[in-house]
């Protein structure tokens, strides 16, 4: 018997005010999502704000533990110290929850899903009432590889990404927009002037109050995105190794380097993978021309390529400078950039939900 699914869902959004929860409603709205009431949920210091949903207005709830009676499907985005206390709470409810934090990730019984590349695993959600968002960075690289691995198994993966600054928060976006005004404000230079006064008057930037990140990200890249580990990896870097194996294969060997860089939107990556069996420049270009969720933007002769300012709003990962890495037999490198507030996270909690009420609910 064919499952009927609802007419409506009750859904909530824990974390409405941030970025992602933001973006989760306009997503919603977007994509026509099946909802029939939509309960707004953030700190006590946001509650009795308003956000727009179709048009109209809606309040946002102060987040209690009562918040979820009745409420079927919520979507968090709220950190991973909210999530640990209040995602148990709504699952016990009845509540699906679809959770953006790392809190649950590498949880063996919680589902770490994209929907292009694994979304069978959403049958294991009724072991938690959980299902987890992969970290954004993450996200882009496995729907970009996944045609690749199923058409000639990727041996190995080495990636380097340049992350916005809009991952880490609206704080971040205003430190680097501080930093930049003031340095354009204060650097007196042009092209007729020698380098070594610009050099001069860089001087007492070098070294500037900063609140959110450990060094000023104005003009400059961060190779550290999260607290370092004892292997002397970044735990950002450890989860791209972590969750591509639990979401896409634990075979797949996987090294990564995350910076942070002076972009708003848009995370780029440069993945080099190598593979088992021999996928020619054009055969990668053709499998990923027809995969769910990819646009390919590839034609250097035009100077065409995936940008940051192409990216954003764009539901779709680009994928471009596709090319046979000359270093090894079965090798690829590619440059791969996505919305991270979009597909990196908002758009994939989304599908996510889309799935569950067209299979499970």
């Amino acid at each position: 018997m064919l499952k009927m699914a609802k007419s409506a869902y009750k859904v909530a959004v824990v974390g409405a005010t941030g970025a992602v929860g933001n973006m989760m409603i306009q997503v919603l709205e977007k994509r026509n999502f099946p909802v029939g009431e939509l309960v707004l949920l953030a700190s006590e210091r946001s509650a009795g704000k308003t956000l727009k949903y179709k048009g109209k207005d809606l309040p946002v709830q102060e987040l209690t533990e009562s918040s979820f009676k009745g409420i079927e499907i919520g979507l968090f985005s709220a950190g991973g110290s909210i999530s640990a206390k209040f995602a148990p709470i709504a699952a016990h409810e009845g509540c699906i929850v679809i959770d953006n934090t790392a809190h649950f990730r590498m949880d063996p019984d919680v589902p770490l899903v994209v929907p292009e590349v694994n979304p069978d695993a959403l049958a294991g959600y009724t072991k938690r009432n959980i299902i987890a968002n992969p970290n954004c960075s993450t996200i882009q690289m496995v729907v970009a590889l996944k045609p690749l691995h199923d058409a000639a198994r990727i041996k190995r993966i080495v990636v380097s990404t340049y992350q916005s600054v809009s991952g880490t928060g609206k704080d971040a976006l205003e430190e680097m927009l501080v930093q930049s005004r003031d340095m354009a404000t204060h650097i007196q230079w042009t092209k007729e002037d020698g380098l070594d006064k610009l050099w001069n008057s860089l001087s007492p930037f070098r070294t500037v109050k900063t609140t959110v990140y450990p060094h000023r990200i104005a003009f400059e890249c961060l190779p550290q995105i999260d607290v370092f580990m004892d292997n002397g990896y970044t735990k950002e870097e450890m989860k791209m190794v972590w969750e591509t194996k639990k979401i896409m294969d634990p075979a797949i060997q996987v090294t990564a380097t995350t910076v942070r860089v002076p972009t708003f939107f848009g995370h780029s990556e440069s993945v080099n993978i190598e593979t088992e069996r021999k996928l020619t420049a054009r055969q990668a270009t053709d499998l990923l021309s027809k995969a769910p969720g990819i646009k390919v933007m590839d034609d250097p002769a035009n100077k065409k390529y995936p940008l940051t300012a192409l990216a954003a709003g764009e539901d779709y990962t680009l994928v471009g400078r596709i090319r046979e890495d000359e270093s090894i037999s079965n090798g690829l490198n590619l440059w791969v950039v996505s919305d991270n507030i979009l597909k990196g996270a908002a758009l994939n909690a989304v599908q996510i939900a889309e799935i569950m009420i067209d299979r499970y609910l």
